[in-house]
């Protein structure tokens, strides 16, 4: 008897503890920053808040832009552009064409809902995600 509940002690043991749910803040930050990421990516919208008695915030396009535009010409000076992405994606957007293809190789790959541009916009957020709560917060109080 002794040795069978040594076993069933160690299997007790050995198990992973249950997983920790999120926070309602976290889950909270998490949905900012996916539809403030929307809001820049999809829709062409600059991102705004402003807490009380302090400064607006802002995330802008042209933001989000200059940073695309970084990460693209790190990407062509560290050859990691195998094509000439640049020219077709060039060429077609002066026909009127959406060249994803060209996009892609050039931003790279993502699993971002958003794809690269989304990673990227998220980056800018991220460190606005904590006072955009407190804003909604603080509008919440009005």
């Amino acid at each position: 008897m002794n040795a069978a509940l040594k076993i069933c002690q160690e299997r007790y043991d050995a198990q992973l503890p249950p997983p920790v749910s999120e926070s309602a803040v976290e889950i909270a930050r998490k949905e900012w920053l996916y539809n403030a990421t929307e809001q820049l990516v999809r829709f062409g919208q600059d991102v705004k808040f402003q807490r009380r008695l302090r400064r607006p915030q802002t995330v802008t396009v042209a933001q989000l832009a200059l940073a695309t535009d970084e990460l693209v010409n790190a990407r062509q000076a560290s050859c990691e552009v195998g094509t000439p992405a640049l020219g077709w994606l060039l060429i077609a957007n002066n026909s009127g064409r959406a060249d994803k293809v060209s996009t892609a190789e050039l931003l790279g790959h993502s699993d971002h809902p958003f794809g690269k541009l989304g990673e990227i916009a998220e980056a800018l957020l991220r460190p606005l995600a904590d006072d955009a709560l407190a804003a909604q917060a603080e509008d919440d109080e009005l």
